[in-house]
């Protein structure tokens, strides 16, 4: 079975960008394959997972190694309670400074496929002003590459996306107004003899304010503290404590529960001391068809783990 028609499958449920920005990612994406293979900014990774897959793949450090994450009695807390508690730590913070727009992001993931349990790690460096891209090429060589502009505004940079943050109300009822009626996220990208879908207030305004959380983008602390209050106050909201993420490491899960019976489950593994976002990560509940096919095992998971990230000077240093 062909693996990215799984995955397209597997996301089938999940909202997708609208059609002016599905054009302009693919369109980047496009341009950044013909120069050589690195995973795309997380700025996009979130409403791009499928495209994540297709870019990354030949830039990354292959194995074989099948990581099953151990038992683990989870416990499920209070949300409101841990939310609060969040908002409380975070905003508590000094303000990071603004990197300058020569430096660059670092980020290292390790991933986990569904299919094969196959695992890889993954290192790139993205210039704060989003001008270039670093990583290895197929055949492990370091390469820094330009990113030529788009004329389009959606397609941002940590700068620009920084700019767009500070712009979001700090109020947490103004902040889950805006995220829930911004008329930018309501409708999937029409396609040629599929029903048109609308995604209701509540899933949006929660899969907003996640991919929010996940910016490597300087994220100002009264916002992020406004983002928490805001989680608190959609209905199916739950954390869970004790989540193992695909390293080992345990830390919060955040998801929302939905109705009828899951198949699935999406955390958001937070770091039960500062917050942080450790993981972003699929469990299988059961097994999962596709085309009458056994497409996922009960026990798979899909996931994108941060091991460091950071600010530096020049492409290739760590911080």
């Amino acid at each position: 079975m062909d693996d990215l028609k799984i995955l397209a499958g597997m996301r089938a449920d999940a909202p997708l960008p609208d059609a002016d920005r599905l054009r302009r990612l693919r369109r980047r994406a496009t341009r950044r394959g013909r120069r050589f293979a690195i995973m795309p900014s997380l700025l996009v990774a979130a409403v791009a997972a499928v495209v994540i897959v297709v870019v990354a793949v030949s830039a990354l450090q292959r194995t074989s190694e099948v990581r099953p994450l151990p038992p683990v009695g989870t416990i499920l807390l209070n949300s409101e309670t841990v939310l609060e508690r969040a908002a409380k730590t975070v905003e508590k913070r000094a303000a990071a400074p603004e990197p300058r727009p020569d430096q660059w992001e670092y980020t290292k993931i390790f991933n986990v496929q569904p299919a094969d349990g196959q695992t890889r790690t993954h290192e790139s460096w993205l210039r704060y002003d989003g001008k270039q891209s670093a990583g290895r090429d197929p055949e492990g060589n370091f390469r820094v590459q330009d990113i030529p502009p788009d004329p389009g505004d959606d397609d941002l940079s940590p700068q620009q996306y920084r700019k767009k943050l500070l712009k979001l109300p700090t109020d947490p009822d103004k902040l889950l107004a805006h995220v829930a009626g911004d008329r930018h996220w309501i409708d999937y990208p029409k396609e040629k003899g599929v029903p048109k879908q609308v995604e209701d207030p509540a899933s949006r305004a929660y899969r907003i304010l996640s991919l929010y959380l996940k910016q490597e983008a300087v994220m100002p602390p009264k916002l992020e503290a406004a983002i928490f209050r805001a989680l608190a106050k959609i209905p199916g909201v739950k954390i869970e404590q004790n989540v193992r993420d695909a390293t080992g490491r345990t830390g919060l899960g955040l998801f929302r529960s939905t109705i009828g019976e899951e198949v699935r489950r999406r955390y958001l593994i937070l770091d039960p001391r500062t917050y942080r976002v450790m993981a972003d990560q699929s469990i299988w509940l059961r097994d999962e068809m596709i085309r009458g096919e056994v497409a996922f095992r009960k026990g798979a998971v899909y996931a994108d783990v941060w091991l460091a990230t950071g600010i530096v000077d020049e492409p290739g240093e760590v911080p």
